[in-house]
């Protein structure tokens, strides 16, 4: 079974291709989400609602110095347009803007694996238990 984390980002390298756009910004966030719950796990911390993740990933993971700024701003600001992709009937989202959501997802799940490698919990976004 694929980690979720990567399978959200399939999904949107997926929806992305089919063009759409909305749905692909939404599955990017998740990755990003799932990572970074992920992430917490480093410090032994659990977070279930969306907002919890959002504010420990800062404190925990970027006050710190661990990861930098640019990880917090990829998932507040997918957070937010995964809402307004979900939930605003007239907004559309353009195909630029749908690649950057992605390619920020990319990047977000490539500095989490780092991190987990690091911590000995690459398994967690991997499925590897060799890593």
């Amino acid at each position: 079974m694929e980690p979720i984390p990567e399978s959200a980002y399939g999904a949107a390298k997926t929806l992305f291709e089919a063009r759409f756009y909305e749905d692909a910004v939404s599955r990017s966030y998740y990755a990003v989400l799932h990572a970074a719950k992920a992430a917490l796990l480093t410090r032994d911390i659990t977070a279930e609602s969306h907002a919890a993740v959002r504010r420990l990933f800062g404190k925990e993971l970027v006050q710190p110095g661990i990861l930098e700024k640019e990880y917090a701003l990829i998932l507040a600001q997918t957070q937010d347009e995964r809402a307004l992709a979900d939930y605003d009937v007239e907004l559309t989202f353009s195909k630029t803007v749908a690649r950057e959501r992605v390619e920020d997802a990319g990047r977000f799940l490539e500095q989490v694996r780092e991190l987990l490698r690091a911590a000995g919990l690459g398994r967690l976004l991997t499925g590897d238990d060799n890593d």
